[in-house]
């Protein structure tokens, strides 16, 4: 299955939801999700593979519409690139490594170190060490 933000070479649509985070002291503030647009009879097996990954992302949070997160119009991602949602297709929304810079942005400490959206981190790691059994 193609990612459409792939095919499009710009970065994941990424957006600041209604749902809080779990505080942790001065540390408080919104999750962020990434979306991708799937085939609508694709879901299934996107959440199948993907909830096998617990510690890294995992399975979507949430699927289909976008106003129950908050996000009133998908082309308008707060961070990263708009990706079409073409007919027949569902948003698909994942937990975003991102959420740490909205509650940073929230806690406004002095200095703060984060990643930035799209480039993550990269081990040799083999994904079936991070896969559930």
């Amino acid at each position: 299955m193609r990612m459409r933000h792939i095919e499009l070479g710009v970065n994941v649509p990424m957006f600041i939801t209604n749902r809080p985070c779990k505080p942790a002291g001065v540390f408080h503030g919104p999750l962020v999700v990434s979306m991708r647009p799937l085939p609508a009879d694709a879901v299934v097996r996107a959440v199948q593979i993907t909830s096998r990954f617990p510690a890294v992302h995992g399975a979507p949070m949430h699927v289909g519409d976008p106003a129950a997160l908050g996000i009133r119009d998908v082309q308008r991602p707060d961070f990263g690139d708009a990706v079409p949602v073409a007919p027949g297709e569902v948003p698909v929304f994942w937990a975003c490594g991102v959420t740490p810079q909205a509650v940073m942005m929230q806690a406004k400490p002095v200095l703060a170190l984060t990643h930035a959206p799209g480039h993550m981190f990269i081990s040799d790691r083999r994904d079936s060490t991070l896969a559930l059994l």
